[in-house]
């Protein structure tokens, strides 16, 4: 198992690597990779428990604390009617649907295959609309979607599978379950929020921090589920919470928190698309009973109406939206992109998974229906995405371009504090300045209308008249070779024994953290 484990991660990752350096979404090359190689390879099984208590809580936690709370405020309405509406009205639909199909499954579990599959895994589409520009707008309405509907669908998939295993449930008790789940998910979020925030007030220390950041989401996600309420609100909500108040923290807690997660998150999202992939042998050998043909041809059903679902529902509220809010609705385009990124996820398949306490033969369909509901979304939408995306011309280039103007004025307005600070500080010393503090003096003023310089300077792009070099992206060009040769210096004297690795690592560090400016 341990081998098994190492080679399913050194391959994930190796995948992974290919599809960034070819500029393709890794999610979707990782599971054509998985699909591929799954009759080839011993089955690796998808443990629910480890999708749900490991994969899932940091992966929600990255993502909310690199989530604009301010954003996400400014679009909850939209992230309201597709986390809960959306969920709610899938679970219906595709419950009705299967259940027409398929009169003998208990409808109660019709229902609970409607709830698993209703929560679309944003992942793969905000990959591809980051890379091709997606308006703000709409990546932020797809990550605060991404970020509530498993709680919504994990609920209803709670009270289904109770109703199919323990009879029936009343409409109230369902909703009484969900708002305990929502709400407590809520409180207990905020809870620990308020004590870590507290605990790092105290800590000043980046290392201690940023390995305490690693135990929080486990932490909220457990505390959470442990009384039966959402352990995903829980983690989302402690993550915009401490994402919001990063400021606070020192320099060096966020410089190791971004370069943390980033792992974290590739490390975990390579694993998770693999393991969808691998599922394909073991979910097809579990099929007894049924015509390939009437099992195909229900799968091709479900994976039509989820996405049909999806598009009736986004259109009806956007056309309610227009109806009362003039102008504050998305686009036609804006719609249709919405629309199509409602690509499944791992975890889905690992609702599915848990299934339990139900015949072996209704478990193996809903576990064939929800593989090939995620499958067929990933790979028939993350594939056409980019396509749709570049055909109806949505861009961020405005936006861009207004974010370059609010950053320069904003350079502009924060080198003026500073210099009028400094003026101050000047004021402050002993009689008049000595040549080398008039020279420290001198420094900081230059490298503060740089700074300032280079805002400015990207407002064309880069370049200067005619498209010359300009001179920040000139002095960037040849303090990168400078540094180069630095190093080919302290390298030469570690090597020839005059200068200890310590001592080289501490050096080396000074530069890489220039050169991290200068590519800022």
């Amino acid at each position: 198992m341990g081998l098994q484990l190492l080679l399913l991660a050194g391959g994930a990752i190796a995948v992974a690597a290919i599809a960034r350096r070819q500029g393709w979404p890794a999610p979707l090359l990782l599971v054509a990779a998985g699909l591929l190689v799954s009759p080839l390879v011993p089955a690796v099984p998808l443990q629910p428990e480890l999708v749900l208590y490991v994969f899932l809580p940091p992966l929600l936690y990255s993502a909310a604390l690199d989530s604009s709370y301010l954003r996400l405020r400014d679009v909850k309405r939209a992230v309201g009617l597709l986390s809960v509406g959306l969920v709610l009205f899938t679970t219906a639909v595709v419950g009705l649907v299967v259940h027409l199909l398929l009169p003998e499954l208990p409808l109660a579990l019709a229902f609970a295959l409607g709830a698993i599959i209703a929560p679309p895994d944003a992942v793969a589409a905000v990959a591809v609309g980051r890379r091709l520009g997606l308006p703000r707008r709409s990546l932020t309405i797809l990550v605060g979607e991404s970020l509530f509907n498993d709680a919504t669908a994990l609920t209803l998939y709670r009270v289904a599978i109770g109703a199919a295993v323990g009879g029936a449930v009343s409409l109230w008790e369902g909703l009484w379950e969900f708002l305990f789940a929502a709400l407590g998910g809520v409180a207990i979020g905020l809870a620990l929020a308020f004590v870590f925030a507290w605990i790092f007030q105290r800590t000043r220390d980046s290392l201690v921090e940023n390995t305490l950041m690693l135990l929080i989401p486990f932490a909220a996600y457990l505390a959470a589920e442990s009384v039966h309420a959402s352990g995903v609100i829980a983690v989302v909500i402690v993550g915009l919470y401490l994402g919001n108040r990063m400021h606070l923290r020192g320099f060096g807690t966020r410089l190791v928190s971004d370069a943390v997660w980033k792992v974290t998150d590739f490390f975990l999202e390579s694993i998770v698309f693999a393991l969808i992939g691998l599922q394909l042998v073991t979910v097809i050998e579990g099929i007894t009973g049924y015509s390939p043909w009437a099992v195909a041809g229900y799968a091709a059903a479900v994976l039509a109406v989820t996405i049909v679902s999806r598009f009736v529902w986004v259109f009806s509220v956007t056309f309610l939206l227009k109806v009362r809010h003039r102008g504050s609705a998305p686009s036609v385009a804006e719609t249709v992109i919405l629309g199509w990124a409602g690509m499944r996820g791992v975890v889905s398949l690992a609702a599915a998974f848990s299934i339990s306490g139900v015949s072996s033969r209704d478990r193996a369909l809903l576990l064939f229906l929800t593989f090939t509901t995620v499958i067929g979304t990933l790979l028939i939408q993350g594939t056409t995405f980019p396509a749709l995306i570049r055909r109806l011309g949505v861009s961020s280039e405005q936006e861009q371009y207004e974010d370059r103007l609010a950053e320069a004025a904003a350079q502009q307005a924060a080198l003026e504090s500073g210099l009028a600070e400094l003026e101050r500080l000047v004021g402050e010393l002993d009689g008049e300045p000595d040549e080398i503090q008039r020279q420290v003096i001198e420094q900081l003023r230059e490298k503060s209308w740089r700074r300032s310089l280079t805002a400015w300077e990207r407002l064309g792009g880069g370049t200067g008249a005619g498209g010359a070099e300009t001179p920040s992206a000139l002095y960037r060009r040849l303090r990168r070779d400078m540094l180069q040769a630095e190093r080919e210096v302290f390298v030469r004297l570690r090597d020839e024994r005059r200068l200890d690795d310590e001592v080289l690592r501490e050096v080396m560090a000074q530069l890489d953290f220039e050169e991290a400016l200068l590519e800022r």
